[in-house]
């Protein structure tokens, strides 16, 4: 039977690419795919073989915008605020996130609602960290995807969302927990009440999304938290989800070599802290080294040395096979990337749940957090040297990542979706 499933994801590449690896392998199989994205993304998803039916989540600007605009510009104003501690930045930052993201919320719920009339869709898919009540009050079953880290699930016994602090240490996690309410509070109270009165049920204490009737989470089981939290039967990991639209890549002549490869990627939106990335760029220049940069918005604003090759964007899930160590902001997808295809990592963490991936592998072992505007050049260069030369580390890696790509999450996914909608 040939269902109508409507996506809706965040903005930000993570959680859209995320959906577009799903949305492929249904549309594939025979059923209508559209996508509810935000305006921005006009014409990227059309040109996949998706149907587009999109939402303003903020009066529509004169200019046109690359997809994912607002929160590239969100990334570039509040940057300084990235140097701070994770307690501190839930004044500075996550706050100010929840705030942008309500108001997207309240503006295109209208939208949201005039779609779901003209889309009829059997089965709706959000990988989002925010309610859309239109999305739950239209009476069909409703999937929610988690491509964050899975600490988004809180727990009496894991560490506190987006603190990156220690699971084996509890002694700074009641401590965040009640920075977080203090800082929150008042804001989740107020959107608590207007989701209410949009005639969902009431959210759950202190978190800004609902359950679905169906819940999909993305993250390898290696290093997943469910024996300090175990989740309940409508919950499903999927040990990875990795897209299979990217473009094929050759390593470039300029780059040919023998020497260890190595891919570096602050994400679509860190990489927007040009000072940042430059730094890491000028100590990797000094290595024996070779380098693919994913150079980001502002990439005609960053040098690369001899020993590198990048572009603006690049096709991630091609390029992750071929390298031998992945430098990354701990972004949920190219965290789960890289151990989908069995990879080391070092993680510069700046906001949101990227802290509690880079705090993740680093007490797991499967690589190196570092302190992002803090790491003295040999820190960064040791921990090259270290993990490229553990090849217990390696080996253990690569058998993890053949076990996560037989688990193929893209296809489970689908699976569940299609079992929703039946």
């Amino acid at each position: 039977m040939s269902l109508t499933i409507l996506f809706m994801p965040e903005s930000a590449y993570g959680p859209t690419n995320n959906c577009i690896g799903i949305g492929d392998i249904l549309r594939k199989r025979g059923h209508r795919v559209v996508f509810a994205a935000e305006a921005s993304w006009k014409g990227k998803l059309e040109a996949l073989g998706f149907e587009e039916d999109l939402v303003d989540l903020a009066p529509p600007s004169e200019e046109e915008q690359d997809a994912g605009q607002f929160w590239k510009d969100f990334i570039r104003d509040t940057a300084p605020e990235y140097r701070k501690s994770t307690t501190e930045q839930l004044e500075t930052v996550t706050k100010p996130i929840w705030e942008a993201l309500i108001d997207g919320v309240k503006y295109c719920e209208p939208q949201l609602k005039e779609i779901i009339g003209r889309v009829q869709p059997d089965v709706i898919v959000e990988d989002n960290v925010i309610t859309f009540p239109a999305l739950l009050t239209a009476g069909k079953p409703f999937v929610r995807i988690v491509s964050c880290n899975p600490l988004e699930v809180r727990g009496e016994n894991v560490a506190p969302v987006f603190s990156g602090l220690p699971a084996d240490d509890r002694s700074e996690w009641e401590a965040f927990r009640a920075e977080y309410d203090r800082t929150h509070r008042e804001i989740w109270t107020a959107f608590n009440e207007w989701c209410v009165a949009q005639g969902t049920a009431p959210l759950p204490e202190l978190d800004f999304i609902h359950e679905g009737d169906l819940n999909l989470y993305v993250y390898p089981e290696i290093a997943d938290y469910v024996d300090a939290r175990p989740l309940g039967a409508n919950w499903h990991r999927l040990d990875s989800s990795v897209r299979e639209t990217d473009q094929e890549f050759e390593v470039p002549e300029s780059l040919r070599g023998d020497s260890p490869l190595i891919y570096f990627s602050l994400g679509s939106l860190g990489s927007a802290d040009v000072e940042l990335m430059q730094r890491v760029i000028d100590v990797l220049a000094t290595t024996p080294y070779r380098f693919i940069v994913s150079k980001g918005p502002l990439h005609e604003e960053i040098k690369l040395a001899d020993n590198m090759w990048g572009a603006e964007t690049v096709p991630q899930t091609k390029i992750l096979p071929l390298v031998d160590l992945v430098i990354t902001h701990g972004g949920n997808n190219t965290t789960t990337e890289a151990l989908h295809f069995g990879k080391p990592m070092i993680l510069l963490p700046l906001f949101w749940d990227q802290y509690d991936n880079a705090q993740r592998m680093h007490e797991l072992g499967y690589g190196v957090r570092l302190s992002t505007y803090g790491f003295t050049d040999e820190e960064l260069t040791g921990a090259l040297e270290r993990l490229l030369g553990d090849t217990e580390l390696r080996a253990r890696l690569a058998a993890a990542g053949e076990e996560i790509r037989r688990r193929d999450g893209l296809r489970r996914a689908a699976d569940l979706i299609e079992q929703a909608g039946a």
